[in-house]
Protein backbone atom coordinates (compact mmCIF):
# COMPACT_ATOMS: atom_id res chain seq x y z
CA UNK A 1 0.00 0.00 0.00
CA UNK A 2 2.86 2.35 0.82
CA UNK A 3 4.37 1.83 -2.63
CA UNK A 4 1.07 2.67 -4.32
CA UNK A 5 0.75 5.84 -2.22
CA UNK A 6 4.30 6.92 -3.19
CA UNK A 7 3.57 6.27 -6.87
CA UNK A 8 0.37 8.34 -6.70
CA UNK A 9 2.19 11.25 -5.02
CA UNK A 10 4.98 11.08 -7.58
CA UNK A 11 2.41 11.07 -10.41
CA UNK A 12 0.61 14.11 -8.98
CA UNK A 13 3.90 16.00 -8.56
CA UNK A 14 4.98 15.08 -12.10
CA UNK A 15 1.63 16.19 -13.58
CA UNK A 16 1.85 19.48 -11.66
CA UNK A 17 5.38 20.09 -12.97
CA UNK A 18 4.27 19.32 -16.53
CA UNK A 19 1.33 21.72 -16.19
CA UNK A 20 3.57 24.47 -14.78
CA UNK A 21 6.05 23.96 -17.62
CA UNK A 22 3.31 24.21 -20.25
CA UNK A 23 1.88 27.36 -18.65
CA UNK A 24 5.35 28.92 -18.50
CA UNK A 25 6.03 28.17 -22.18
CA UNK A 26 2.58 29.50 -23.14
CA UNK A 27 3.13 32.69 -21.11
CA UNK A 28 6.57 33.31 -22.59
CA UNK A 29 5.28 32.70 -26.14
CA UNK A 30 2.31 35.02 -25.62
CA UNK A 31 4.59 37.75 -24.24
CA UNK A 32 7.46 37.38 -26.72
CA UNK A 33 5.63 36.57 -29.97
CA UNK A 34 1.84 36.65 -29.62
CA UNK A 35 1.17 36.57 -33.38
CA UNK A 36 3.08 33.32 -33.86
CA UNK A 37 1.78 31.83 -30.60
CA UNK A 38 -1.77 32.37 -31.84
CA UNK A 39 -1.26 30.74 -35.26
CA UNK A 40 -0.13 33.69 -37.43
CA UNK A 41 -3.74 34.41 -38.31
CA UNK A 42 -4.76 36.83 -41.06
CA UNK A 43 -7.86 38.98 -40.56
CA UNK A 44 -10.00 40.89 -43.06
CA UNK A 45 -11.30 44.44 -42.61
CA UNK A 46 -14.21 43.09 -40.51
CA UNK A 47 -11.69 41.46 -38.15
CA UNK A 48 -12.75 37.96 -39.21
CA UNK A 49 -10.12 35.25 -39.60
CA UNK A 50 -9.56 34.41 -43.27
CA UNK A 51 -6.61 32.08 -42.81
CA UNK A 52 -3.11 31.67 -41.50
CA UNK A 53 0.20 32.74 -43.02
CA UNK A 54 1.43 29.22 -42.22
CA UNK A 55 -1.25 27.05 -43.90
CA UNK A 56 -1.98 27.13 -47.62
CA UNK A 57 -5.48 27.31 -49.07
CA UNK A 58 -6.97 26.13 -52.33
CA UNK A 59 -7.71 28.87 -54.88
CA UNK A 60 -9.37 27.85 -58.12
CA UNK A 61 -11.00 31.11 -59.23
CA UNK A 62 -9.10 32.49 -62.27
CA UNK A 63 -9.00 35.95 -60.68
CA UNK A 64 -6.74 34.68 -57.89
CA UNK A 65 -3.20 33.36 -57.82
CA UNK A 66 -3.08 29.59 -57.32
CA UNK A 67 -0.80 27.84 -54.84
CA UNK A 68 0.98 24.53 -54.96
CA UNK A 69 -0.78 21.25 -55.62
CA UNK A 70 -1.96 19.62 -52.38
CA UNK A 71 -2.81 15.93 -52.43
CA UNK A 72 -4.50 16.41 -49.03
CA UNK A 73 -6.58 19.43 -50.17
CA UNK A 74 -4.85 21.65 -47.58
CA UNK A 75 -6.36 19.69 -44.68
CA UNK A 76 -4.18 20.72 -41.73
CA UNK A 77 -5.37 17.68 -39.78
CA UNK A 78 -3.85 15.35 -42.37
CA UNK A 79 -0.45 16.88 -43.04
CA UNK A 80 1.68 14.87 -45.42
CA UNK A 81 1.75 13.75 -48.98
CA UNK A 82 2.20 10.46 -50.83
CA UNK A 83 5.85 9.65 -51.23
CA UNK A 84 5.72 8.48 -54.84
CA UNK A 85 8.79 7.55 -56.83
CA UNK A 86 9.31 9.57 -60.04
CA UNK A 87 8.26 6.50 -62.04
CA UNK A 88 5.01 5.92 -60.12
CA UNK A 89 2.03 5.85 -62.54
CA UNK A 90 -0.21 7.76 -60.09
CA UNK A 91 2.35 10.57 -59.84
CA UNK A 92 2.84 10.68 -63.60
CA UNK A 93 -0.94 10.87 -64.13
CA UNK A 94 -1.32 13.66 -61.55
CA UNK A 95 1.48 15.63 -63.21
CA UNK A 96 -0.15 15.16 -66.63
CA UNK A 97 -3.55 16.23 -65.24
CA UNK A 98 -2.00 19.30 -63.60
CA UNK A 99 -0.25 20.27 -66.85
CA UNK A 100 -3.54 19.90 -68.79
CA UNK A 101 -5.38 22.06 -66.25
CA UNK A 102 -2.60 24.64 -66.55
CA UNK A 103 -3.02 24.75 -70.35
CA UNK A 104 -6.78 25.28 -70.03
CA UNK A 105 -6.52 27.98 -67.34
CA UNK A 106 -3.40 29.76 -68.63
CA UNK A 107 -3.38 29.54 -72.44
CA UNK A 108 -0.93 32.49 -72.68
CA UNK A 109 1.84 30.67 -70.81
CA UNK A 110 3.32 27.46 -72.30
CA UNK A 111 3.73 24.46 -70.00
CA UNK A 112 7.50 24.47 -70.58
CA UNK A 113 7.63 27.85 -68.78
CA UNK A 114 5.73 26.50 -65.77
CA UNK A 115 7.80 26.61 -62.56
CA UNK A 116 8.09 23.16 -60.98
CA UNK A 117 6.51 24.25 -57.70
CA UNK A 118 3.14 24.72 -59.44
CA UNK A 119 2.91 21.05 -60.40
CA UNK A 120 4.63 19.37 -57.45
CA UNK A 121 3.47 18.87 -53.86
CA UNK A 122 5.31 20.20 -50.88
CA UNK A 123 6.30 17.67 -48.21
CA UNK A 124 3.43 18.66 -45.94
CA UNK A 125 0.80 19.42 -48.58
CA UNK A 126 0.15 22.67 -46.67
CA UNK A 127 2.73 25.03 -48.18
CA UNK A 128 1.33 28.60 -48.14
CA UNK A 129 3.99 29.96 -50.50
CA UNK A 130 5.02 29.69 -54.11
CA UNK A 131 8.17 30.98 -55.78
CA UNK A 132 8.12 34.50 -57.22
CA UNK A 133 8.44 32.92 -60.69
CA UNK A 134 5.36 30.77 -60.01
CA UNK A 135 3.42 33.92 -59.15
CA UNK A 136 4.71 35.83 -62.19
CA UNK A 137 3.61 33.20 -64.73
CA UNK A 138 0.04 33.61 -63.43
CA UNK A 139 -0.03 37.36 -64.10
CA UNK A 140 -1.66 37.11 -67.58
CA UNK A 141 -4.60 35.07 -66.26
CA UNK A 142 -5.13 37.18 -63.12
CA UNK A 143 -4.78 40.43 -65.07
CA UNK A 144 -7.33 39.32 -67.65
CA UNK A 145 -9.79 38.14 -64.97
CA UNK A 146 -9.47 41.19 -62.70
CA UNK A 147 -8.54 44.05 -65.00
CA UNK A 148 -5.51 44.83 -62.82
CA UNK A 149 -2.53 45.74 -64.99
CA UNK A 150 0.39 43.35 -65.30
CA UNK A 151 2.69 46.06 -63.90
CA UNK A 152 0.50 46.46 -60.81
CA UNK A 153 0.37 42.68 -60.26
CA UNK A 154 4.17 42.53 -60.59
CA UNK A 155 4.46 45.23 -57.91
CA UNK A 156 2.08 43.29 -55.65
CA UNK A 157 4.17 40.13 -56.08
CA UNK A 158 7.34 42.06 -55.19
CA UNK A 159 5.64 43.52 -52.11
CA UNK A 160 4.58 40.04 -50.93
CA UNK A 161 7.88 38.28 -51.64
CA UNK A 162 9.67 37.05 -48.53
CA UNK A 163 13.44 36.87 -48.88
CA UNK A 164 15.77 34.11 -47.79
CA UNK A 165 15.92 33.46 -44.04
CA UNK A 166 18.97 35.19 -42.55
CA UNK A 167 19.75 36.34 -46.09
CA UNK A 168 21.07 32.97 -47.29
CA UNK A 169 18.84 30.10 -46.11
CA UNK A 170 16.00 28.73 -48.21
CA UNK A 171 14.38 30.28 -51.22
CA UNK A 172 12.31 33.45 -51.64
CA UNK A 173 8.57 32.85 -51.42
CA UNK A 174 5.27 34.62 -52.05
CA UNK A 175 2.43 33.97 -49.58
CA UNK A 176 -0.52 33.17 -51.86
CA UNK A 177 -3.23 34.08 -49.34
CA UNK A 178 -1.76 37.49 -48.56
CA UNK A 179 -1.27 38.22 -52.27
CA UNK A 180 -4.85 37.19 -53.04
CA UNK A 181 -6.20 39.36 -50.24
CA UNK A 182 -4.56 42.36 -51.89
CA UNK A 183 -5.96 41.30 -55.29
CA UNK A 184 -9.43 41.07 -53.74
CA UNK A 185 -9.08 44.47 -52.05
CA UNK A 186 -7.89 46.00 -55.30
CA UNK A 187 -10.79 44.60 -57.32
CA UNK A 188 -13.32 45.73 -54.68
CA UNK A 189 -12.31 49.40 -55.20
Amino acid sequence: MRTIWMMLRASVVLMALILLYQLAVLGIAQAAMPDKANGSLIYNESHEVVGSRLIGQSFTDPSFFHGRVSSIEYDAGASGTPNYAPSNPDLLQRLADTAEAWKRENPNVPVNELPIDLITNSGSGLDPEISPDAARVQIPRVSEATGISAEELERMIRDHTRGRDLGFLGEPGVNVLQLNIEVQQRTAQ
